[in-house]
């Protein structure tokens, strides 16, 4: 019955992604780029600077990454993409954050554009959800009944959330984003 209880919960999981994706794509809600950074390397004895590989568009749903597939990834680093200034920095994490910036627009994606890179993928099964790695997990209600519930915070063990009610917020705040947003 357990192994019953999870394949139901993980197949209600599958259904909320779809229905967001869904209805984010209705919506034309505010897509960010998804993509893969790549190390500066030599090329026939050519320094080739580092960049962005485009994975494609995604939908930032807190912690969260949602694709038009329905796929699911863990919100990873974010950056906006931004050309290459020569400033005076004495700070490694700034001079790191400009050089990830510059690599976005080395890869072709447009300035000013949001970036999100060092996402994971999360896998959406009975496996890796009991698993609990990520910020997905499979968890049992007061009830007793299984559902899939999502970390929404990181930095609280306790801070879980079903993930259909997670995912309607989220849809929600970007489908219909508050005034001066």
């Amino acid at each position: 019955m357990d192994d019953a209880d999870a394949a139901a919960a993980v197949a209600r999981a599958r259904e909320a992604v779809e229905r967001a994706a869904r209805v984010l794509a209705e919506a034309s809600a505010r897509t960010e780029t998804l993509a893969e950074f790549v190390p500066g390397r030599r090329v026939l004895g050519v320094p080739r600077a580092p960049r962005m590989h485009v994975v494609g568009p995604v939908w930032r749903l807190g912690v969260l990454l949602l694709d038009a597939e329905g796929r699911l990834f863990a919100t990873g680093r974010v950056v906006r993409a931004e050309r290459a200034v020569r400033k005076s920095i004495t700070a490694g994490s700034v001079a790191e954050h400009r050089a990830y910036r510059a690599a976005a627009i080395k890869g072709g994606i447009p300035e000013g554009e949001t970036v999100d890179f060092d996402a994971e993928p999360l896998p959406l099964d009975t496996a890796a959800l009991a698993a609990g790695e990520g910020p997905l997990r499979l968890l049992r209600g007061e009830d007793g009944s299984r559902f899939v519930g999502v970390r929404w915070n990181p930095a609280f063990a306790d801070a879980m959330l079903p993930l259909d009610a997670y995912l309607a917020e989220r849809v929600d705040l970007l489908v219909h984003p508050p005034q001066g947003a």
